[in-house]
């Protein structure tokens, strides 16, 4: 790998991160078109999934296309969908070299789009920055090869792992700076998750407010029985989608109800600690999604962690202390042994405003 396929591979992943969160079902993908040592061409997958990213960095370039190197964070595409294939467009466009970060598992991709390429001619060479480009891709990559998103867990709690006191206050735990990028982060995902006891507690709107976003992320609810609050949820479809994932008992007139509201019903089969967790997330990635924020509650997340859904821990710790009467962010795993617990390594730690973010990847 040379200095310079590095340097325009990592400008390439700084686009595709652009996409994160606005073009689900489709993959974020960043292209840079590079002829003589110049950028001729830059793009990213569109919100929507569509434009392509190298079909937004083609049409920036023109005639410079030809004899150029394409640097591309995920092969090129070679099925015909919506748009022709990607790897066809660099083959007319006249790019004589692409430079790939990873194969694509997609079975539709998956090695054709660069045999289309080298086929054609065209130098191929992959694996550059790869480690970087499966960690941006993270989601779509374990939609495909998983049947699931990638699931983040989000905590606000106090220092001692605290949600709220046990008559249920919790409101401030974190300061405005943690909230304030919780919304950021919201953004960054295709959907947000809680349970049926978070938004019966709460009645949450689960939308970012703090700025308009290129595409608003679906809100997801668990909720067994549908029995949910009436009022904030039912009033803000025109917000920001709403789904609601349930058991096969959950009354008629709940299910008329939402569903005469444009919510989307999605009804999944029951464990025996309330809705089987790993149909819930199958059936999220059956409907396009890759990156889901889960913002609890403590069974839900419980439920979750137990069944080993948990991909990452996004945690705002406070300098409170609450007390062991006060409610965990977590509920009971039932573990027996501490080698059974869920291991998680640290990638991130930085102070937001009086409170401290810590982010952790499974191990």
């Amino acid at each position: 790998m040379s200095q310079a396929d590095s340097r325009f591979m990592r400008l390439a992943l700084s686009l595709a991160a652009r996409g994160l969160g606005n073009v689900w079902p489709n993959p974020a993908v960043g292209c840079v078109i590079v002829n003589a040592g110049r950028i001729v061409g830059r793009g990213w997958t569109q919100p929507g999934g569509r434009p392509h990213a190298e079909r937004r960095a083609l049409d920036q370039t023109g005639a410079r296309a030809h004899g150029a190197t394409a640097y591309v964070t995920l092969e090129p595409c070679a099925h015909y969908g919506k748009t022709p294939p990607c790897a066809e467009g660099l083959i007319e466009a006249g790019v004589t070299r692409v430079v790939s970060a990873l194969e694509d598992p997609d079975p539709r991709v998956c090695g054709k789009g660069h045999a289309m390429l080298r086929a054609a001619g065209v130098e191929v060479i992959t694996g550059v920055m790869g480690a970087e480009a499966r960690a941006l891709q993270a989601g779509f990559l374990s939609r495909v090869e998983q049947g699931r998103p990638w699931l983040a867990l989000k905590l606000g709690a106090s220092f001692d792992g605290r949600i709220a006191l046990s008559n249920g206050e919790s409101q401030w735990i974190t300061g405005p700076q943690a909230r304030a990028r919780v919304q950021a982060l919201r953004a960054r995902y295709d959907a947000v998750l809680v349970g049926g006891g978070t938004a019966r507690a709460d009645d949450p709107l689960l939308t970012v407010r703090a700025f308009t976003p290129l595409r608003a992320p679906v809100r997801v609810v668990a909720s067994r029985t549908l029995d949910l609050p009436r009022d904030r949820l039912a009033g803000s479809l025109d917000q920001a989608p709403l789904w609601l994932v349930h058991g096969p008992q959950a009354p008629e007139e709940a299910r008329a109800f939402w569903s005469g509201l444009g919510a989307e019903l999605i009804e999944v089969g029951e464990s025996a600690a309330g809705l089987d967790p790993v149909a819930v997330m199958h059936a999220l990635a059956e409907r396009g999604l890759t990156r889901v924020f889960c913002e609890g509650g403590g069974q839900l997340a419980a439920s979750l962690m137990a069944a080993g859904l948990v991909d990452e821990l996004i945690g705002f710790t406070a300098g409170v202390v609450l007390g062991g009467d006060a409610r965990p962010g977590i509920g009971a795993l039932g573990l027996e042994r501490l080698a059974d617990a869920p291991r998680y390594r640290l990638t991130e730690v930085q102070p937001i405003g009086p409170d401290v973010l810590a982010r952790w990847h499974r191990a």
